[in-house]
């Protein structure tokens, strides 16, 4: 049998970066199959030369045994390829229906849309993906994690033969990845061949058959079998030696000053009675399921709701905070969105204008001139210790790996030198070496005297990197304590709080109401 995907010594170059290096790849029918590799591997600028999105500059690509070279992502399409970028590329404007239809719906736009087929036959791929959400619905109403799962429910609706998934389960939740699962095995089973990317090793094991890994551009291991394999072997292979697992200790002392702290804290979109401090020194970790309103809360602080009762105190003291350009300026607040291409970055500019960004205001000169230089001397030794894979510093960031744009959104927060650091999934999408990297790259922050406040959903992740942590459900902090570092304890310890939280789904629109009702 011909394998559905048969990929020969693809090479491919960037200005000043050797891309890849004669990378192959054999999918066969009927198998889930993992590309793996560190941010920077390659793994993306293969999935753009498979989908017609680049053009390779050598080698060759074979459909069911037939060489091919698409011009464009829509020939790629009619020839049985489907995929789900590790950027969403849904439209905010149009409806869960349209976007999931999409392609059928421009590529008829010389006949009147039915409106209710497309509705119609969007619940049927909602379902599949066992997602209750209304078709109607705009797409601009989502939250990150729902959004990706449109963006997976467009790729199904193709009914493509040759499925490719770019770090799919990113942005979802434990129940939402496991549905993912579900789906994808009925499609292997089925014939369909998927090649799975993503940097959650544990995900690779449960789910894949076979595996390639790249590093350096090039090929570390070929379509081998994952059967026999372990997290160590993968590891080995992606990065050259051992996965580095950093001691990190924490810090339980209480004698630290506190920077920030909320006291009895409501705001507009819903929460209420949040009492928090974060203190110079340490690393609090803010753990919850999806929905519970964690990110919602650090936009608050940061000036993007508003609090309608309780205060923000800095230093003891209480302020306002208006917007995120006052919260860095005055206070000293940065902000790593875990949205890095709607908030993060700026990814039609280049990688020193978003790291200096932050910057800019005082750096000026007489008359408000701002060099380069000037910028270039502040921001390079950040870049270096994040160690960025770019070109140039002028090297636009839509054009760096999604790990490197992650950096690139931290750099700007340290070059600012901000006392409070909140950061938002801080590892999503990035691969094993990095993420150690950032874990001790925050410990290094929080040990230097700045305040952290950690958002995750990787449990794992918080438990290491956190010295106290605080767990929120509707919307509400319904637990806080100390973390011993001990990871049977400390699971059991906030899912208890989580489960014994009263089920008050309706908590939110309730504070809502009465929130506008009082305005």
């Amino acid at each position: 049998m011909s394998p559905a995907l048969d990929l020969s010594e693809i090479t491919k170059s960037f200005p000043g970066v050797k891309a890849l290096r004669g990378v192959s790849l054999r999918l066969d029918p009927g198998s889930i199959h993992a590309l793996l590799g560190e941010n920077g591997a390659g793994k993306s600028t293969l999935i753009k030369i498979i989908t017609g999105a680049q053009s390779p500059e050598g080698g060759e690509i074979c459909v069911s045994g037939k060489p091919v070279c698409f011009a464009n992502p829509l020939q790629a399409i009619e020839a049985g390829i489907g995929v789900v970028h590790q950027e969403r590329n849904l439209i905010p404007r149009f409806s869960v229906g349209e976007n999931i239809l999409l392609d059928r719906i421009a590529s008829a736009s010389l006949r009147p849309i039915n409106y209710s087929a497309v509705h119609d036959e969007a619940t049927h791929w909602l379902r599949l993906l066992e997602l209750d959400i209304d078709p109607r619905r705009l797409v601009s109403e989502l939250n990150v994690a729902t959004a990706q799962m449109i963006e997976i429910a467009r790729a199904l609706s193709q009914q493509s033969r040759i499925l490719l998934m770019d770090e799919p389960t990113a942005s979802l939740t434990l129940s939402e990845t496991q549905a993912l699962f579900r789906m994808l095995r009925r499609l292997r089973d089925q014939g369909v061949a998927i090649l799975f990317v993503s940097h959650k090793l544990e995900e690779i094991l449960e789910l894949c058959d076979a595996v390639t890994v790249l590093r350096d551009g090039g090929n570390a291991c070929l379509s081998r079998p994952l059967a026999g394999m372990s997290r160590s072997d993968i590891v080995s292979l992606m990065i050259g030696r051992a996965e580095p697992i950093p001691d990190l200790g924490r810090n339980q002392r209480t004698d630290l000053p506190v920077t920030l702290s909320l006291a009895s804290v409501a705001t507009l979109g819903g929460h209420r009675d949040i009492d928090l401090d974060l203190r110079s020194g340490e690393i609090v970790g803010l753990y919850g399921l999806v929905g519970a309103g964690r990110s919602e809360l650090a936009r608050a602080i940061i000036g993007l709701d508003r609090i309608t009762h309780g205060e923000i105190r800095i230093d003891g003291a209480p302020v306002s905070i208006g917007s995120p350009r006052e919260a860095l300026h005055r206070f000293g607040i940065g902000y790593v969105s875990e949205d890095r291409k709607q908030e993060g970055v700026i990814l039609s500019h280049g990688v020193l204008a978003n790291v200096g960004s932050t910057v800019w205001s005082r750096l000026r000169g007489w008359f408000g001139f701002l060099r380069d230089a000037t910028v270039i001397r502040l921001v390079a030794p950040v870049l270096s210790a994040l160690e960025v894979k770019a070109s140039s510093l002028d090297q636009l960031v839509e054009n760096l790996s999604g790990g490197n744009q992650q950096k690139v959104s931290l750099a700007k927060w340290l070059a600012a030198g901000t006392r409070v650091l909140i950061v938002d999934e801080p590892t999503v999408g990035i691969d094993v070496k990095t993420k150690a990297y950032f874990h001790q790259l925050l410990h290094k922050l929080a040990r230097e005297g700045r305040a952290v406040l950690v958002i995750s959903s990787d449990m794992p992740e918080l438990i290491t990197l956190s010295d106290r942590i605080a767990v929120m459900d509707h919307y509400r902090l319904v637990g806080k304590f100390e973390n011993s570092g001990d990871y049977g304890e400390m699971s059991h310890a906030i899912m208890a709080y989580i489960h014994a939280a009263p089920p008050t789904a309706s908590l939110k629109s309730q504070n809502s109401a009465a929130n506008a009702a009082a305005t």
